[in-house]
Formats: C-alpha cells, sequence, structure tokens
C-alpha cells in the first residue's frame, strides 16, 4: 500500500482501513465528504467502495484508463479501474484466475460498474482484427440481456431484474478468447404484475416503439403500450430513456453477436406471444353438471397467438380452460375455474419468457464461448443483487438474501485468509480474529433437512391440504430454540411482545439485520408449476424455438416426476457459484445507492447507513484491521518518509529495509506499533500512520522553505553577477564608442583646415597670372552667343502646324538638351489647342467620345478596332422623323444622349426580343419597338454597373442596385450593334450626372442577378454561334452560356 496525500487525508481518508476512529458513524461520514469532493470511490484495503453519483463524471476518458494501466493499486485516487487493472494483470502474468463480485441494492449502479470493469479490460488488452471481434461480441452481450432482463422499477429506471455472472477466457498472453454467461433467479413474476410506478421488462416498449410498421404487422401487435394488459395499460414513456434507439441498438448487438435474422425474427414472435397472453380474457359459464368452467370470451387474441406458433386455436383454447388429470390408468379431463384459468395463462406467460431468456443466455454463450481446448485463464465478473429489506418481503427477498449470506461468508473467509498468507509470506506471527460467523445462517437456510428451503420444498412435495400456514407451523416447531429465527407464536412461547411481527411471518437475523418475511406466496413460487396440458400445447406449436423450450411436452417423454422447485434449484445455482468462486482470487465492488430519488450529486446519510450494514461495511473494515492496518513495501516507504531522520536524509545508499529500521528507531515509536516483515513494514493504527504522515508535512514544509531560500540566494547571486558582467561589457563599448567619434571629430576638423589652407595657397598663385574675373566674363558671353545662335535657327526651321506631325529639330549642344525638350513639348501643347479652338461643339464632342472609348476598350476588347471606323452618330431611330417614335421623342425632350435598338435577353429562356433603347441624361428608357411605348425607365442613379465580354460580339449586363424599382426584378442582358459607343456614352453620362465612375468589367465569366438567384454567365466563342449575335443557352437554375461567333 502506498500512502499518498490523498489516501491519508485525515478528514476523507481514501482507505478506510485507516479510518480513526473507526465507528458507523466516522465511515459515513468520510463517504459523504468523498462524494462531496466528487470521489465516489473509496477502498477497504482491496475491496473497491462505489456510491453512485446519478450523473455523468469526466473519469472514465481514454487518459483514465492510460492513467491506471499497469499502476500499482493504492498509487493513484481510488477508481473501479485500479481494481480492474489489478486483477486483470494478476491474471495475465500471475497466471491466477480472478473474479471481481460487485454486490448492492437495486440503483446502486451494479450493471454501470460490470460494464466499466468489461471496458476497461477490453480497452487494455492487445489489438488485432479477431481479438477486438471477441471484445466487441463480449461488449454487445450488454445490451441484449438488458433489453430481455432489465426494468424501470421505484428505485432504478435501468434495474437489472435477474443475477448475472460471466467468466471472460483469455490466453495466456492476456488476450480474450471469449466467454461464458450464467444467469440467476430472473424476476418472471414482472410478466404478469409489477408495482404501480414501475414498467414491465425492457423489450416490451422498445419492441412497441422502435419496430418497423412491417414487423408490427407480421407481429400482429399495435405501437400503443396501453393496449395490453401485461403493461397495465399505462404510458411507456421513461425520461432520459428512447426506447426505439435502445431497441435498434439491440438489433445491431444481435447481428455482432451473430444471431441470424430467422433466430432474431422468432425471438421478437415468442416476446409478442408473451405480450399478448395479457390479452387474453376468460368468461364464466356453468355446465350441465352445474360445475363453473371458463372459456375465451374474446377469440381474436388468442387467433393471433396461434397463427404467431402455427398452432390449432382449439389446442391452446383447451389447454387454457381445462385440465387433464391422471390417476394411475385413467385419465380425466376437469374445467377450469376463472380464477384457474388466469392463474394458468400467466404460469403459461411467465415459463415462456423464462425459459426464452435461458434459450437467450445460452445462445449467446454459443457465440461468445472458446472453441479451442487449449489452455485458459479466466476473469469472472459477478453482477448480483444486494442484499434486501423491504416493507412486504417475500420468496425473492428470501433467495436474495440467502445468496448475500453465502457471498458475505466467502468474503469474510477469502480475506481472513489472505490476509493470513501475507502475514505468514512476510515472517510475522498471525493472531485469530474475532469476528461475525454466518455460517450459522447458512446453516438455518440450506441445511438439507433442518433447513428452511429444505422443509419448503418437504411442504410443497407433501400430500393432503398444503398452504403457507403448514408450512409456518413446521417451521415454529423445528426452529422454535434457534437464536437467529423467530416469528409469532416463537415469540409468543418466550413470552415476548413485538408489535413489528404480524402474523403469517418469519424472522431471520441475517449479518445485515433483521428481516421479516411474509410466507404468503412461498409455496405457490416454490412450487412454480405449469399445467401439462400447456407444455403439450407449445411443444405442438410449429413453431421451431417455442417448442424446443418445452421439450416435457413431447407425449412419447411424459413423466409423472415433480419438477424440481425453484428453491432447490436456485441452491443448487449458488452451490455451484460458491464452487466456482473459491477457485478464483477475489476482488470486490461493493455500490451503494446515496438517495431515493435518483438525485445528481445528493447524499443521504441514514440510506447510506442502512447500506452500509446490508454490506457488512465495517465488519469488512475490522476484518481488514484485525492486525496491522498499514503495509508498505520497504522501499516506497523509505522513499517517502526518509526526510524525517537525518541519517537517511537526503541519501541512503544501503537495503531498504535497513532503512526503514534507522529510519523508524529515530522516530521513537512503540515497539508494539511495528512490525517488519521481510519485505514490508506493517504499522498496527492508524493514529500512529497518522502521526508520521504529520511529521512527513512539518518537515516537507521545512524543506520547502530550505529549499526556496536556497533558490531565492542562489536566484539573487545569478541575477548580480549577470548585472555585473553586462555593466563592464557596456562600459567598455561606451568607452570605444566614445574614443571613435573622438578620433573621427579630430579628423573631420584637420581635413578642413588642410582644405582651407590648399584653397587659400591655390588662390594666390592664380592671381599672379590672370585677372580675377576675365574668366567668368568670357565663359558668360561664350555661353549667351551659343543660346542666341540656337534660338534664331530654330525660329527659322519651325516644324508643320498640323497635330499629327511630331518632329523637331535637335538641340546643336548637349547643354541645350533640357531646353529643346521643353520648347517642343510647349510648341505641340500650342498647336493642340490652335486645333481644338478651330473644332465645333459636335466635333468636340464626338472626340471627347472617342477618347473616352479608346480610354476604355483599347487592347481590352476585340470589337473596338472594327469601331473606329464607324462614326458616332447617337441617334440611329429617326425620332424627329418617323411619326411612330413622337411619344418617345416627347419622352427623351432636349435630353437625349443616343437612341439605338437592342435585343434583350429573356431571363427565363435565354431568347432575345427587339427593344429601343434611349438613353437622356438622366434616364435610361427601354421600349416596345411595335407599339413604341416606354416599358422600362430606369433611373442612372439605379445602375450599379455594366460588364462586357472581351470578343467582337455586342453582348453587355446591366447590373442594378436591388434598391431600386426595377432592379427588384433583376439585372438586364442586351445585345447592340453600337456596343462601343453605346457604353462609351452611357459612361460619361453617368459620370456627369452622378459624379462618379461608372464601374464597368470587361471578363468572359460574371455573376448576374435574376429574380429567382444568381445566375453565373460564362461566355464561350463557339462556331456554332450565330454571325447576327449571340446565342444564350440556360444551364439549370444558376448557369448560363453565351455563344459568340
Amino acid at each position: 500500500m502506498e500512502g499518498s496525500s490523498s489516501m491519508l487525508d485525515a478528514e476523507a481518508v481514501a482507505d478506510l482501513v485507516l479510518l480513526d476512529p473507526l465507528t458507523e458513524e466516522s465511515l459515513v461520514q468520510t463517504l459523504q465528504e468523498r462524494f462531496r469532493r466528487r470521489d465516489i470511490y473509496t477502498y477497504i484495503g482491496n475491496v473497491v467502495i462505489s456510491v453512485n453519483p446519478y450523473q455523468s463524471l469526466p473519469i472514465y476518458t481514454p487518459e483514465k484508463v492510460e492513467e491506471y494501466r499497469n499502476c500499482s493499486f493504492f498509487a493513484v485516487k481510488p477508481h473501479i479501474y485500479a481494481i480492474a487493472d489489478d486483477a486483470y494483470r494478476s491474471l495475465r502474468d500471475r497466471d491466477r484466475d480472478q473474479c471481481i463480485l460487485i454486490t448492492g441494492e437495486s440503483g446502486a449502479g451494479k450493471t454501470e460498474a460490470s460494464k466499466l470493469v468489461m471496458s476497461y479490460v477490453a480497452a487494455v488488452s492487445s489489438k488485432g482484427e479477431e481479438v477486438n471481434k471477441v471484445k466487441e461480441q463480449l461488449l454487445q452481450s450488454n445490451p441484449v440481456l438488458e433489453a430481455f432482463g432489465n426494468a424501470k422499477t421505484v428505485r432504478n429506471d435501468n434495474s437489472s431484474r435477474f443475477g448475472k455472472y460471466m467468466d471472460i477466457e483469455f490466453d495466456f498472453k492476456g488476450e480474450p478468447l471469449g466467454g461464458v454467461i450464467s444467469n440467476y433467479l430472473l424476476e418472471k413474476s414482472r410478466i404478469v404484475r409489477h408495482v404501480k410506478g414501475e414498467r414491465n421488462f425492457h423489450i416490451f416498449y422498445q419492441l412497441l416503439a422502435g419496430a418497423s410498421p412491417q414487423l408490427l404487422q407480421q407481429l400482429k401487435l399495435r405501437q400503443d403500450c396501453g393496449h395490453y394488459g401485461y403493461l397495465d395499460r399505462e404510458g411507456s414513456s421513461l425520461p432520459g430513456m428512447d426506447d426505439a434507439a435502445n431497441f435498434h441498438a439491440m438489433q445491431d448487438a444481435m447481428r455482432i453477436i451473430g444471431f441470424s435474422p430467422t433466430e432474431v425474427t422468432e425471438l421478437l414472435q415468442v416476446t409478442a406471444v408473451v405480450l399478448k397472453l395479457g390479452n387474453v380474457q376468460l368468461s364464466s359459464s356453468f355446465q350441465a353438471s352445474g360445475m363453473e368452467a371458463c372459456s375465451i370470451s374474446e377469440p381474436q387474441e388468442l387467433h393471433e397467438i396461434c397463427e404467431l406458433i402455427g398452432l390449432e386455436p382449439g389446442t391452446l383454447e383447451r389447454a387454457l380452460c381445462s385440465r387433464t388429470v391422471k390417476a394411475r390408468d385413467e385419465t380425466v379431463l376437469t374445467t377450469l375455474t376463472v380464477p384457474q384459468g388466469y392463474y394458468g395463462r400467466d404460469a403459461l406467460a411467465k415459463n415462456i419468457y423464462s425459459r426464452l431468456f435461458d434459450w437467450l443466455v445460452k445462445r449467446i454463450n454459443a457465440s461468445i464461448q472458446v472453441k479451442s481446448d487449449k489452455q485458459r485463464k479466466v476473469m469472472g465478473v459477478l453482477d448480483i443483487y444486494g442484499f434486501e429489506i423491504f416493507q412486504d418481503n417475500g420468496f425473492e427477498q428470501f433467495i436474495i438474501n440467502y445468496c448475500n449470506e453465502k457471498l458475505q461468508q466467502i468474503f469474510i473467509l477469502m480475506t481472513l485468509k489472505e490476509e493470513q498468507e501475507e502475514y505468514v509470506r512476510e515472517g510475522i506471527q498471525w493472531t485469530p480474529v474475532e469476528f461475525f460467523d454466518n455460517s450459522i445462517i447458512c446453516n438455518l437456510i440450506e441445511n438439507n433437512t433442518t433447513g428452511i428451503l429444505a422443509m419448503l420444498d418437504e411442504e410443497c412435495l407433501r400430500p393432503g391440504v398444503v398452504n403457507e400456514d403448514t408450512f409456518l407451523t413446521k417451521l415454529n416447531q423445528l426452529l422454535a430454540t434457534h437464536k437467529h429465527y423467530e416469528s409469532k407464536e416463537t415469540q409468543n412461547a418466550r413470552r415476548v411482545t413485538d408489535a413489528s411481527l404480524p402474523p403469517r411471518c418469519f424472522r431471520i437475523h441475517h449479518y445485515a439485520g433483521k428481516v421479516t418475511y411474509n410466507v404468503t406466496g412461498f409455496i405457490e413460487k416454490n412450487n412454480d408449476l405449469l399445467f401439462r396440458d400447456l407444455s403439450q400445447a407449445m411443444w405442438a406449436a410449429q413453431h421451431a424455438l417455442l417448442r424446443s423450450l418445452f421439450p416435457e411436452g413431447d407425449p412419447q417423454k411424459v413423466s409423472l416426476k415433480l419438477p424440481p422447485t425453484a428453491g432447490f434449484q436456485f441452491k443448487s445455482s449458488v452451490a455451484m457459484l460458491m464452487k466456482n468462486l473459491y477457485s478464483k482470487n477475489p476482488n470486490y465492488i461493493r455500490c451503494i445507492k446515496p438517495n431515493d430519488t435518483k438525485s445528481a450529486m445528493v447524499f443521504t446519510p441514514e440510506l447510506v447507513l442502512a447500506q452500509v450494514r446490508y454490506l457488512g461495511l465495517l465488519e469488512n473494515v475490522r476484518v481488514r484491521r484485525a492486525g496491522y492496518a498499514f503495509r508498505q513495501l520497504y522501499g516506497p516507504f523509505l522513499q517517502r518518509y526518509k526526510m524525517l531522520n537525518a541519517q537517511t536524509w537526503p541519501r541512503w545508499d544501503r537495503g531498504d529495509r535497513e532503512g526503514t529500521e534507522v529510519l523508524l528507531a529515530g522516530l521513537e515509536f512503540p515497539a508494539e506499533e511495528l512490525a517488519f516483515g521481510h519485505t514490508k513494514i506493517f504499522i498496527r493504527s492508524p493514529r500512529t500512520l497518522f502521526d508520521l504522515e504529520r511529521r512527513r508535512q512539518e518537515r516537507v514544509a521545512e524543506l520547502a522553505t530550505l529549499i526556496q531560500k536556497m533558490f531565492r540566494g542562489w536566484r539573487c547571486r545569478t541575477q548580480y553577477q549577470l548585472m555585473r558582467k553586462s555593466q563592464i561589457l557596456i562600459s567598455a563599448w561606451f568607452r570605444g564608442h566614445r574614443q571613435k567619434n573622438q578620433y573621427k571629430q579630430m579628423k573631420r576638423s584637420v581635413l578642413i583646415l588642410q582644405a582651407y589652407a590648399r584653397g587659400w595657397k591655390a588662390r594666390k598663385t592664380y592671381r599672379k597670372y590672370f585677372r580675377s574675373s576675365a574668366s567668368t566674363c568670357l565663359a558668360n558671353f561664350i555661353y549667351r552667343r551659343l543660346v542666341q545662335k540656337y534660338l534664331v535657327g530654330l525660329a527659322k526651321n519651325l516644324p508643320p502646324l498640323s497635330v499629327t506631325d511630331r518632329t523637331w529639330p535637335p538641340a546643336p549642344y548637349r547643354f541645350l538638351d533640357g531646353t529643346n525638350q521643353e520648347l517642343k513639348n510647349i510648341f505641340y501643347h500650342w498647336k493642340c489647342k490652335k486645333y481644338r479652338d478651330q473644332l465645333s461643339a459636335s466635333r468636340r464632342a464626338q472626340l471627347q467620345a472617342r477618347l473616352c472609348a479608346s480610354e476604355l476598350f483599347k487592347d481590352k476588347k476585340t470589337l473596338y478596332p472594327k469601331s473606329l471606323q464607324q462614326p458616332f452618330r447617337g441617334e440611329y431611330l429617326g425620332l424627329k422623323q418617323n411619326p411612330k417614335y413622337q411619344k418617345l421623342h416627347a419622352v427623351a425632350k432636349d435630353k437625349l444622349v443616343m437612341a439605338d435598338s437592342v435585343r434583350k435577353v429573356n431571363r427565363a429562356s435565354g431568347k432575345t426580343v427587339p427593344r429601343l433603347l434611349l438613353l437622356t441624361t438622366e434616364h435610361l428608357v427601354l421600349a416596345d419597338p411595335k407599339a413604341a411605348q416606354p416599358k422600362t425607365v430606369l433611373s442612372l442613379s439605379d445602375i450599379r454597373g455594366v460588364s462586357v465580354t472581351r470578343f467582337s460580339d455586342g453582348f453587355l449586363a446591366l447590373h442594378l442596385k436591388e434598391v431600386s424599382t426595377v432592379g427588384a426584378k433583376g439585372d438586364f442582358l442586351l445585345v447592340s450593334d453600337h456596343l462601343i459607343e453605346l457604353v462609351t456614352r452611357l459612361y460619361q453620362t453617368f459620370e456627369a450626372t452622378t459624379g462618379q465612375a461608372l464601374p464597368l468589367h470587361i471578363t468572359d465569366r460574371f455573376s448576374t442577378r435574376f429574380p429567382k438567384g444568381d445566375v453565373s454567365i460564362t461566355v464561350v466563342e463557339s462556331p456554332k454561334a450565330s454571325t447576327n449575335g449571340p446565342v444564350c443557352k440556360k444551364k439549370g437554375s444558376n448557369k448560363m452560356e453565351v455563344l459568340v461567333y
């Protein structure tokens, strides 16, 4: 055991063996404190206590699996993964068969615990295609068994109503090979009746909610749960549970396990038969002899059942309403009363479902069982009901509590055996431990002659009047002096008054407390009889699966021998289970339910205290700490506590045991508190351990302070030395820099002095030979003469005044190049201005339009060079001359910029229609050429752009703003024979009107907006295109292709 800080937290110890003081109150308080901290797992030695949180916690992730994989059991926080890993490694590495016993009352989380164990083993075992298939089959057995064996109870929405023991078999490498499942005591009485607020088995609700209409029709079922009597005609909804999804998950699980479609169909048919039996209604009638008889009141359900199983309706009706009695060589057919008929119907439904469940377990075993005979290792997982004490306890509680007595017996014996083996192995003297031996209670129940089960079987077989009263009387006679048995009669004989013990009841003093059992129903449930007529009727059916469930119905194998009782069968099953568990190394998981309302993270101390008693946890702790409460290997112990002794700190170079002895000798603990084994140190009381841990924490604080002090000193010294080195380096560089600057300054000063001296000397020499200003005057005269000659020559040789003539005479001298170029530019600009002044207003506007067209289309569109030969006329319609266009002329008035005929592309079909286009200084108008009426009037401010292609076509897209009235209908696609002029004049007019440049896009692919959405337009050069203009083709709802020639 490795003592970690979490393990030795005095307020919430992780191992209850270290609890001090040890009382029921302190134990429950520790569990509550750990539960508040969301630590739902606690140890008692190597026993794990699990408290159901009723919510998902982030402690089952793949990272957690890796954390607990191959880790020491006590090296990390308590977890179900720890016990699963310890069991798996013991099986794999030490070749010891393991079993994990999971107990607790309904709702405590046993089923989830078994799933977690199986999922962990599947996660840490080897990988491989065949191995993964086996793992998947083992894991997928859970959804199938839960569907048929689990139900919603008042305590748990997914309560297992059967006990399950699974042997998972591994090869020598630890890889799973398969498994075998055993089931115990299915609560088949739930088929015919259950408490209000509970549900029948999940499969019925899953089938009705998840089956397809075709499957329901094939099974002759309705989807309405309220239609069926065995479902108490109540609604099926259960918060947090999706029955339809679970049904599909169950079908997938069956497919993975290996069920054939035929087997699944037959299984669901038998399930439907059980459900429909509850709707078979009987009515009373009287025969001629005056004897009461019963008959089927509504034959429809009976006929549908018979159709499902391939049986004559008359055969099933006779089996339900009459009974054949054989006495010696005579066979007598007697009619049944209505209560007897209903008893037979319910008994048939219970037997069918119980045998179907047994068949289901066998069928799963056939798939997951290991086929080879090679040597195998086994890990068993037992998920079985815990000790139960209800207000009214019957035969089921009696059987369940008997099983828990046996499990408690094996727990105590195996724990003591393990403790004794460890003491002997370590060379520590073993002292006998006083504990409550519940063998006397087990003997009271299972003794072959005087046990309660034996007397119950004897009473069931006894001829004459047999009922629960005679059974209770017999118990009172034989067990009157037994100290663990009492009833009203035995109390009266002892003159004891106890109002809590009613008549027709007996009480057993179990290890977990006193339980009062009501004997009502004991005889009936123990007999568990099914009339032979019903067995024979089921065998006579043509349904292969149903027939195989009732082999005793074969007339050739008729036997008058009574079948074994339920108690005898369960006693035999428990004996086999105990024998199996004794052959394996046990591991225990005790599950506890924290509250009755299934509320998340709510802890009810009173309820938990009752379960602590039922599970015998206090007794478990006492047995565990009977000798020494704490034990640990010398190495980890010395490593943890070596700082408490100056001789062992900081380093111990000799043996671990010697170091531990030296360490503890210096701490002066009483000798009786310590024992030194061969490999471990043993400490008797938790108080000593906590004192050791307290001293360690104090010493750790001192050492931490020392380390901090040393670290701070080292950090300050290091920082000082670094600053000192930096200061020296900075000073050196600064002094060098300063000296360099001083040298440079001195050098510049010397150079200046030298330059002045040389200049003074040169000037002094120059004055001796020349006048001081003669050279300057001479140079200026020559310069002016050359310039004059250049200008006079240029005036006589000016180029022509034609604006297209860009010639100019070259400069005669290189120093005049700049002047010559500037004069050339001035002369050319002057010629251009003079030419412009001679132009008329119309000619000026036409040239401006040509200039604008050049800027827009030159080297961008193939059509542009062709347009140079065509003058920009502007008005191509003859609005003034043609009287037909008077209305259009009135619309344009004096603001007309251009008038031309265009073709408008239909947005839906891509076909073109002729239109008249009028561009004014404010609007763009499209008119019908026949009626000469405006159809569309666009304000220039509503236009947001124009798109044209780069080819020699007249296709353009006029993009409109969405906020405009016309723009809401989408953009316009037009074809014009004067595209260059139209776009140029639109561009100029738009800029003059809005003060902004019109966006122009020259591209082969662009998007335009139509009423039904954006359409992508692609322009393609193709010989298929008409020479008259582009051809538009729609490609789906959002694409258009334009073919140009």
